[in-house]
């Protein structure tokens, strides 16, 4: 049986927004309501938040949340999971950002459902992406936009506004859902390749990891989903995701 371990990664210090693992949502704090949504897949032999910070950790372990201290050098999450890797053994990890209040646990599981049909599957890394009904996404910089191909393969990830509709307007645009899973030696080589090189060329200019993979020919296999998810980057996402709970009565 395949071992399956969730991390989610949490750091107090955010250019955008300080502190933003700990802020309360109805009651509950944001990195909780994550943690929570992740503990209903089923499939998770482990799920666990990985941080720096000691008012994370403290936090987590108040309300029985497993959590993992990890060093304050790390450039991404994902090579905080590369640490967390070191410690705790798995046949796929699964990274779930910490700043998506919102996901929904079938949303979580769709990232794993590859390998879950076919165990010997020669994908190393997937990644979730929904269609963008809101024009404020598309043109929001902090939201990801993916270009994948036909059969699903990652092409590009960018912040802008893209593919540009030149001749057709009938284009749909998907955002990233920050959810991804990976093989451990896809995990090793991005940490790997981390450590030795820095960030990868776009990756550093778009500032969106998945870039790494791509950019250095990994196939990143998309998988389109439909939620309703916020990433909340700011304090004004923050507010959209309060009002939706409120507005659809999420406890």
């Amino acid at each position: 049986m395949m071992k399956i371990v969730a991390v989610i990664p949490a750091r107090y210090q955010s250019s955008r927004f300080e502190g933003k693992p700990l802020a309360e949502i109805c009651g509950k704090l944001m990195i909780e309501r994550v943690y929570l949504q992740a503990k209903q897949v089923k499939e998770f032999s482990e799920v666990y938040v990985a941080t720096d910070d000691d008012r994370i950790f403290n936090a987590c372990q108040e309300r029985g949340i497993k959590v993992i201290m990890t060093s304050t050098s790390h450039r991404t999450g994902t090579d905080r999971i590369g640490e967390v890797a070191e410690k705790v053994s798995a046949d796929l990890y699964v990274n779930i950002q910490g700043d998506e209040p919102l996901i929904e646990p079938e949303t979580i599981r769709a990232a794993i459902v590859p390998y879950l049909e076919n165990p010997d599957t020669g994908i190393m890394v997937t990644n979730l992406m929904t269609e963008i009904h809101d024009p404020v996404d598309l043109i929001n910089f902090t939201v990801p936009k993916v270009i994948a191909a036909a059969d699903g393969r990652g092409v590009f990830l960018t912040r802008s506004a893209a593919p540009f509709p030149k001749g057709n307007i009938n284009v749909k645009y998907y955002k990233q859902v920050c959810v991804y899973a990976f093989r451990p030696e896809a995990l090793k080589f991005y940490c790997d390749y981390g450590k030795q090189y820095g960030k990868a060329k776009v990756e550093s200019v778009e500032d969106i990891e998945i870039l790494r993979f791509i950019e250095n020919g990994y196939h990143v296999h998309y998988i389109e989903v439909q939620s309703e998810t916020i990433a909340v980057d700011t304090p004004n996402d923050l507010q959209r995701v309060i009002e939706y709970m409120q507005a659809n009565h999420i406890e």
